[in-house]
């Protein structure tokens, strides 16, 4: 990489990506892979002094560059024997070339100003003419935007509200089930649907708001429905478990005869030689 001698040395990452036009990518990739010392003299790359643009010269053909910041981190590999891979750096920018930019372009003249939110605020302007929006390969064409993008602030209007908001709610529907003067209130299976006989439902309880001893009557109820719901399911399940077993055996009992079969067979042609 050469640099002018009064040019002050760039700090740039240890690794980037170097992205040519076809014509001029395969030059160099045939030069890297025949492992010519010459390379240096197909490949030069100088920066200038914004650290942004720059010049990539490949067989002496000037290319005009652009420095650029990728969405996210990359891991570089290498490998010795295509079996093992060691991680060698972190690759965030990639250096761009087109054969029809300018070499050389303007300098832009940094304004001061003394407020320094107005001054981060050009900076932040000037570092998004830098932002590459795509990956680097074709499924990830503007990644940045479908996958980075910002998330969009959900409305009470909408069925998607805030948690907070929903806390709210359920307090408020709690506290209303209980100043309501009648409640009514079904038990329904994850597998079976609403309309099946075997889950009933509790009848309309006239409950006023002094009426405690109805309430743990109306709790003491709902614990035993809720009981006899899981002794139902245990016994469904114990059911299946006995089944299940008897399948087994019966798989069991028919591989034996049919090796029995066999043996017999075998047996009946031993005796007859």
């Amino acid at each position: 990489m050469s640099k002018n001698k009064e040019d002050p040395p760039h700090e740039l990452e240890s690794q980037f990506i170097l992205r040519l036009p076809p014509e001029y990518a395969s030059t160099v990739r045939r030069a890297v892979q025949s492992g010519s010392v010459n390379l240096k003299d197909k490949l030069s790359i100088e920066l200038h002094p914004d650290g942004r643009h720059g010049i990539v010269r490949v067989d002496r053909v000037p290319l005009a560059s652009k420095l650029v910041d990728l969405p996210c981190v990359i891991g570089s590999l290498k490998t010795i024997d295509k079996k093992t891979f060691y991680k060698t750096a972190d690759i965030c920018q990639m250096l761009v070339s087109t054969v029809d930019g300018d070499l050389y372009p303007p300098l832009e003249e940094p304004v001061a100003s003394s407020d320094p939110k107005v001054n981060k605020k050009k900076d932040k302007d000037r570092e998004k003419k830098f932002i590459w929006n795509h990956g680097i390969t074709l499924p990830l064409k503007n990644v940045r935007k479908r996958r980075f993008r910002k998330t969009a602030k959900k409305k009470r209007s909408t069925e998607y509200i805030e948690s907070p908001d929903v806390e709210k709610e359920v307090k408020r529907l709690l506290s209303t089930d209980a100043e309501a003067v009648s409640t009514r209130w079904e038990v329904i299976a994850e597998d079976e649907t609403k309309d099946n006989d075997n889950h009933g439902s509790l009848a309309s309880l006239d409950i006023s708001p002094g009426m405690s001893g109805h309430k743990q009557g109306h709790n003491s109820s709902v614990q035993g429905l809720q009981k006899q719901i899981d002794e139902m399911k245990d016994k469904h399940q114990e059911t299946q478990d006995r089944a299940k077993r008897q399948e087994d055996l019966i798989f069991k009992v028919e591989n034996l005869a049919l090796k029995l079969s066999s043996l017999q067979e075998q047996l009946d042609l031993l005796l007859e030689k």
